[in-house]
């Protein structure tokens, strides 16, 4: 009987998963991908565009200007980023 609930809430649980992009389709219609990733990191951790331009030495309107998709996010600050938030810099790129 237990095994049979399990079973159920595991294939409930899976139902109810969707791919990120999926999630944030009309935000990434709006942004790039890696600027909604950076936001979503800075969010994250209740940092501002402010703290975060702060801790890392850059300028809050760049920050924006990345989040927006207004300015590229290059290789050196993918790395940046990726060193901050402890994640693939990749995903910034």
């Amino acid at each position: 009987m237990q095994e049979d609930a399990n079973k159920h809430a595991k294939s409930t649980f899976k139902e109810k998963l969707i791919p990120w992009r999926e999630s944030l389709k009309e935000h990434l219609d709006k942004y790039s991908d890696a600027g909604v990733l950076l936001r979503s990191h800075r969010n994250e951790i209740g940092l501002t565009q402010r703290d975060l331009g702060g801790k890392l030495g850059i300028n809050q309107n760049h920050i924006s200007e990345m989040e927006n998709g207004k300015r590229p996010i290059g290789k050196a600050m993918a790395k940046r980023f990726s060193e901050f938030f402890k994640v693939d810099y990749r995903i910034f790129l």
